[in-house]
């Protein structure tokens, strides 16, 4: 199989509007990431995956595409993003765009042509239905504001589909022309230079919802197949799709290089692992650590031999690791080590969120006016709704709350965090005082100092490149163990994920440090205690 550029990466997922300000108003920018670019290289990282930087209402803080082609005001201009590419570029980056490509804005050109006249060339690039005895097409509800999925047009006498808020107007896939629409947008953002895409909510493009039909549509892998041979099919190009629905087969189909479809997806599998399937949403249940085991080992044996993965933690979209799967207190340093060697000593590409490298954790509201995000809002108007009083629903919403990740980068000890010079959008993590990067990278016994020294391995290491897995599964349930081999060289990881001591059989081998997040380590394995969050990396003789 071919190596690509991305097999050897670590890419860096930065969300504009909270990463760096540049000029006061409160908004991060392009300029912003322009002027931090010197810290991502320090950090060691190959790419930056932007979140959408696109022209928008900003109903879903950019995920509301109104041109695709324009760069909104707030983030600088067209000129910015050819600057940040080339400057990107001699500090040895690439940049990895976000494509939301299952809706636009309601403010979209095709949008606006469409609604007005049936007629419109755009007219059918979105999904219509006719009223059904007069009454909506079907029972199908947004997930963001709750409600019917469609809403009646007047002017074009029929009801357009939004599954995520009425604002995001679903697209038409079905439609040749649409997709050659889109395809053309994507090659204009190739041939400005840019090496990737980040693909939302990939496994709805073909949905059918007059079948109910959302995710996996039965044309789903024909589309993306198509894509790539109208778009990057001649180049080492990065391709990831979020697929909240994939399972590992499912990402062995998207990602196996003989289908030429996808570099990877993103899979969510072991994030379901403290989540009450079945009950509200964002319902929580403690950590259960051999869940979150198996659905890593299933994804590391799928793709064993064809298909690729992607490795995280954190996104625009989920509460901080540290603050989920670590803890806060006295062990946020170490359990923060230790979920960093967990990930990044498996097989695919390492993506890290802003703020990860620092250990920023989740930021609590007290009442739902501190709340930006959209989809929090209508879980707290649901839970009132229900009876809730207000304490317990803000107690409910604070757990997956998507505010958690967006936050304002926590750069210095300096007022708002050294992110702007005005009043953030929003509200910036009163512990910017004791976690931000500055003194990270002035400690090199820090989080960050690990994920540098991850990052770097990563590059230099065909074991973590290519290496096999292998599950060690006579341990304890909190301790995670693997070995990675390539040739001759063969590597252990094992981590705790518990706060408490835990006894654990090794195989008896001797072992040459390679990190660990305590200070000593067991040169000697055999029977060990792992000390509270516990992890080391470490070549077996």
């Amino acid at each position: 199989m071919q190596q690509h550029w991305w097999q050897s990466a670590t890419v860096y997922q930065i969300y504009p509007r909270s990463f760096q300000d540049s000029n006061g108003d409160g908004i991060g920018d392009i300029p912003g990431i322009i002027s931090r670019l010197d810290y991502l290289a320090a950090l060691g990282v190959d790419a930056l995956w932007l979140s959408p930087v696109y022209k928008s209402p900003n109903a879903d803080n950019g995920y509301d595409i109104a041109d695709y082609q324009a760069i909104d005001p707030a983030y600088g201009t067209m000129a910015d993003m050819d600057q940040l590419i080339a400057q990107a570029a001699r500090h040895g980056m690439k940049i990895i765009m976000d494509l939301v490509v299952n809706h636009t804005s309601d403010e979209h050109p095709w949008f606006v042509s469409a609604r007005q006249d049936p007629r419109s060339s755009t007219h059918n690039y979105y999904v219509w239905a006719n009223a059904v005895n007069g009454h909506v097409p079907n029972e199908l509800t947004s997930g963001f504001i709750g409600g019917s999925a469609w809403q009646y047009e007047k002017q074009a006498d029929q009801y357009f589909l939004h599954l995520f808020s009425e604002k995001q107007v679903d697209l038409n896939w079905q439609n040749p022309e649409l997709r050659r629409a889109i395809y053309q947008m994507m090659n204009f953002w190739i041939d400005k230079g840019i090496e990737g895409f980040r693909m939302d909510v990939v496994d709805m493009l073909a949905k059918e919802p007059l079948k109910k039909i959302l995710v996996n549509g039965p044309h789903l892998h024909e589309y993306l197949h198509e894509m790539n041979r109208q778009t990057w099919r001649d180049r080492d190009f990065l391709t990831v799709g979020e697929a909240w629905s994939a399972s590992p087969e499912d990402a062995l189909q998207y990602s196996d290089e003989r289908r030429e479809e996808l570099s990877m997806i993103f899979q969510f599998g072991h994030l379901w692992a403290d989540r009450r399937v079945g009950g509200e949403k964002w319902e929580q249940r403690p950590l259960d650590v051999a869940q979150l085991k198996q659905a890593l080992s299933a994804c590391q044996t799928k793709m064993a031999n064809h298909g690729w993965n992607s490795l995280f933690w954190n996104n625009h979209d989920l509460p901080r690791v540290v603050s989920r799967f670590g803890a806060t207190g006295k062990y946020r340093e170490l359990s923060a080590k230790m979920l960093a060697m967990t990930l990044h000593g498996l097989k695919g590409t390492p993506f890290i969120y802003q703020g990860e490298e620092i250990g920023m954790t989740d930021c609590p509201v007290t009442t739902i006016d501190q709340v930006n995000d959209v989809e929090a809002r209508t879980i707290y108007r649901q839970l009132r709704a229900q009876g809730e009083d207000d304490r317990a629903a803000i107690k409910k919403i604070n757990v997956f709350n998507r505010d958690n990740a967006r936050t304002p980068m926590q750069w210095n000890q300096t007022s708002q965090a050294g992110f702007t010079t005005g009043q953030p959008w929003l509200a910036v993590n009163s512990n910017y005082l004791t976690i931000n990067a500055t003194m990270a990278q002035a400690n090199q016994q820090s989080l960050w100092w690990t994920y540098q020294r991850l990052i770097a391995l990563r590059k230099q290491s065909p074991v973590l490149q290519q290496g096999d897995f292998a599950e060690l599964v006579a341990v304890p349930t909190p301790v995670f163990a693997y070995t990675r081999t390539w040739q001759q060289d063969q590597w252990l990881i094992c981590s705790n994920f518990s706060g408490e001591q835990v006894i654990v059989d090794l195989p008896k081998r001797a072992a040459k440090l390679i990190m660990s997040n305590y200070r000593d380590y067991p040169a000697q394995l055999g029977r060990i205690k792992l000390r509270p969050y516990e992890a080391f990396m470490l070549a077996l003789c």
